[in-house]
């Protein structure tokens, strides 16, 4: 067996950090979208 594989560095599930990354960017970019648009709502008036 390889030594890398013995000695890991995080145990932790890959699809949990997977998941965060997608909600965080997620949020992040809806963000944006909402700024946006309040934005170009506020200018029309």
């Amino acid at each position: 067996m390889n030594h890398f594989e013995k000695d890991v560095q995080s145990k932790r599930n890959d699809a949990i950090d997977s998941a965060v990354g997608f909600i965080v960017s997620f949020v992040f970019f809806t963000l944006i979208f909402v700024v946006a648009t309040v934005v170009e709502v506020v200018g029309n008036l």
